[in-house]
């Protein structure tokens, strides 16, 4: 019969796995320092974006990390360490975990993984100052409608100067 210890340490690798596969990306942070009121209220901001953070023994994370191909952030496993995992809006996370890093100078971002790529700390300070996916949307479609925008106001002027040079013309012949 296996220990609870065990057991635990078993379901919460199988966890970090499996939120891993379902992830876009995460974040390790360090919160040595940070009181459990501020880190509830971190929580809570990142569960707005539809992220999560999820605290666990090191060893367990190291595991977990090593078995998902992830050897890399291996070496950002030390002390009490958080993984915040988020699925659509890594932008967005970032910029609520580099907002908090200015209000508490405790917490400190050691690394993460996004889509395919392990990225670190200055990685995800740029990338949490980007906009966020409907700015970057409609920048885009404002970028795709101005030719558009441009073509049919030359088509209309065109026109206009046309109706212009009838109506001079029937103003200048006698009625």
């Amino acid at each position: 019969m296996k220990k609870i210890g065990l057991i635990v340490k078993e379901v919460s690798e199988n966890r970090i796995k499996d939120t891993l596969k379902d992830s876009s990306a995460f974040f390790i942070i360090k919160y040595s320092g940070v009181s459990s009121p501020d880190l509830c209220n971190l929580r809570l901001s990142l569960r707005g974006l539809g992220s999560s953070m999820f605290v666990v023994k090191n060893s367990v994370a190291r595991r977990a990390l090593v078995d998902s191909g992830l050897e890399g952030l291996v070496k950002s496993v030390e002390g009490p360490c958080g993984l915040i995992f988020t699925k659509d809006e890594p932008v967005g996370t970032s910029r609520i975990l580099c907002g908090f890093i200015k209000e508490h100078e405790q917490l400190k971002i050691e690394g993460g993984f996004l889509k395919d790529k392990i990225i670190g700390k200055q990685d995800i300070e740029a990338m949490s100052k980007l906009p966020s996916k409907e700015v970057l949307r409609a920048q885009a479609v404002g970028v795709l409608k101005g030719p558009i925008v441009s073509f049919v106001l030359t088509l209309n002027q065109v026109l206009a100067g046309f109706v212009y040079c009838l109506d001079q013309i029937k103003d200048k012949k006698p009625k």
